[in-house]
């Protein structure tokens, strides 16, 4: 099993819960997929190299990982034409879900990054479980309708940034459905 654990690069530390969570990974011997950003990817990765957890795959665009505390693999991720910022980095977390069986989000309401990864996962028709910061709860969500009563407890501005990611994904599907086609 291979679980895409991610969150916000505004997230510094882990509650117990979550531990309870990723020692819960560690003891199945899932492989770890994450990033290489600040915040919740190194604290995931300083999480599992204090455990001395070899099964981690550190996705990095251009394979030039920012951080790596495990030295573990890297994979790199070849990210096309002129992107920069948020679609730059966004290209290496489409592959994540797209390798990923499961995912495993620590999500504050806020940051657009953790959403577009939810978003990402369950448009390729897989689960997420997603520790809410705002409630502290855990919330599994496997479709749109259950992310949109997530979405409605969250803020207007995340409310729109909901319905503008969907429709950013809405058109990246067409356009790779449409080169497709004409192959």
């Amino acid at each position: 099993m291979k679980v895409f654990i991610g969150g916000p690069r505004a997230v510094s530390k882990l509650n117990n819960t979550i531990e309870e969570r990723l020692y819960n990974i560690y003891n199945n011997n899932f492989t770890v997929l994450v990033g290489d950003a600040n915040g919740v990817d190194k604290i995931i990765q300083n999480y599992f190299n204090n455990l001395n957890y070899k099964n981690v795959i550190v996705f990095a665009s251009e394979g030039k990982a920012r951080n790596n505390l495990g030295y573990w693999q890297i994979e790199n991720v070849n990210v096309k034409g002129k992107l920069k910022g948020f679609d730059y980095y966004a290209q290496k977390d489409i592959e994540m879900a797209k390798n990923a069986d499961y995912g495993f989000m620590i999500w504050n309401g806020k940051s657009k990054g953790t959403l577009n990864n939810i978003i990402n996962l369950i448009s390729d028709n897989k689960k997420v479980l997603i520790y809410f910061l705002p409630e502290n709860k855990y919330v599994c969500i496997d479709n749109d309708e259950k992310l949109k009563r997530l979405i409605s407890l969250c803020t207007d501005e995340t409310k729109a940034l909901h319905s503008n990611l969907v429709k950013k994904s809405q058109r990246q599907v067409s356009l790779l459905d449409f080169s497709k086609d004409n192959n």
